[in-house]
């Protein structure tokens, strides 16, 4: 296996000291092959370095392929100003730019064509999956970190249908509050709480930002805990050094095999995790995860769809329901609110901002037997400019939450005066 750092002198190389950016859309496949090679030995010529003939070759084949694979689609994959790709058979081809959808003038000359770059993406992503018509969609990772899903006919009736969605490079709260996600004080809140371990749930819908919000608040997870992610596509990349990732696996062709997000998890249990992160919360798992907070696996982080902190909610019970566990339906909702600190929901505004809409504390009230749902953060929308910017503000309600002495026993400091004591 070739060496990062080779791979990286070859990738400045390439870059810096040859024209390959402006000449790879003019090259066909040879071609391309040919002008690596020639790259590759003046490069070992000039830094004096040494590569076995099988690693040259490897490293050739790599870097073609990831320029030829993608086909029409590069240009799109290059665009930082792309989001989502969405190809609708061979003529059709949307992209999200800025929060906004719009047809592009990329077009496959034939529907064999496209056929063809969707094998040759599959190829060069390094996974073992296929897609075909036995097997006729498909979810896999690109090697930058996109995430790719391919539906083929008879299930679609449009031709392949490839769906890619790029993940923006936002790796710092910071950069979450010059984008506009959020402010200080939430991004105080959130980062604190990671320390305290508080169990919270990011909840939006497709494309809303969860994901990033999750990936970047993570990072503040005291490093020297042992954090265990559970997913079916990758798309969590934490920065921590001891990080153990799951993956799930779908049946073989005769349809045995499969492991699930619940195998996962149960087994994840016996890991000995500080923390559990799972990618997303989707059926009978919810009860796993509500079983293990109560078993004492505090600070789990998961990502549920829902459209607001209430929907959010409802789907956590409805999911607990759905394992047929034979409760009543007012207990699981006071396990659920017993065991979630906080639900944080991310949406996409008109202007293609990606905001923090609510930070929910989540709490159980005896006196009312009834679970407590009270936004310590919410943005309230005015209006919207003659630019199309979307005009309104974050409301901040300091009154102390549910889980405030988790702060207190894990001696996380907030700022002074950042919440205001419960009068007696």
């Amino acid at each position: 296996m070739v060496n990062e750092e080779i791979k990286s002198l070859i990738h400045h190389y390439l870059i810096r000291k040859t024209d390959f950016l402006k000449v790879k859309d003019t090259m066909g496949e040879d071609q391309l092959r040919l002008f690596v090679d020639h790259a590759i030995t003046n490069m070992c010529r000039e830094d004096n370095l040494e590569l076995r003939m099988e690693d040259r070759l490897s490293l050739i084949r790599e870097l073609v392929s990831a320029v030829v694979s993608l086909g029409p689609l590069r240009t799109l994959i290059e665009d930082k100003d792309v989001t989502e790709i969405m190809v609708n058979g061979p003529n059709q081809i949307y992209v999200q730019k800025k929060g906004r959808i719009i047809l592009s003038d990329v077009r496959f000359s034939s529907g064999d064509h496209l056929m063809h770059t969707i094998q040759k993406i599959l190829a060069a992503s390094g996974t073992n999956k296929r897609v075909d018509e036995s097997t006729p969609f498909v979810d896999f990772p690109l090697a930058g970190g996109s995430r790719v899903n391919v539906i083929l006919p008879p299930c679609s009736l449009v031709g392949p249908v490839i769906t890619i969605r790029k993940f923006a490079d936002i790796t710092t709260v910071d950069h979450l509050v010059s984008l506009g996600t959020l402010n200080e004080d939430m991004a105080t809140l959130l980062r604190e709480g990671m320390k305290a371990k508080l169990n919270v749930i990011f909840c939006g819908a497709t494309g809303s930002g969860k994901t990033t919000t999750l990936n970047v608040f993570s990072r503040h997870i005291p490093s020297h805990e042992r954090i265990i992610t559970i997913e079916d596509t990758p798309e969590l990349r934490l920065m921590q050094d001891h990080v153990v990732t799951l993956m799930t696996k779908g049946p073989n062709v005769e349809g045995k095999g499969e492991i699930t997000i619940r195998d996962l998890f149960i087994n994840s249990l016996r890991m000995r995790p500080d923390r559990i992160i799972v990618g997303e919360v989707r059926s009978n798992e919810m009860l796993d995860l509500i079983e293990s907070i109560e078993s004492g696996h505090s600070g789990s982080l998961a990502i549920v769809h829902a459209e607001s902190p209430e929907d959010c909610f409802s789907r956590m019970v409805t999911m607990m329901l759905m394992t047929g566990i034979r409760l009543e339906t007012d207990v699981i909702i006071k396990h659920v609110a017993r065991s979630i600190d906080l639900i944080v929901h991310s949406a996409l505004y008109p202007d293609g901002v990606r905001r923090i809409s609510h930070i929910t504390d989540v709490s159980w009230s005896e006196e009312k037997h009834d679970v407590v749902l009270r936004d310590v953060f919410r943005f309230e929308q005015k209006g919207v400019d003659q630019s199309g910017h979307v005009q309104g503000q974050w409301m901040f309600d300091r009154q102390q939450p549910s889980f405030y002495e988790k702060f207190f026993n894990r001696n996380v400091k907030l700022p002074q005066g950042f919440f205001h004591k419960k009068s007696s």
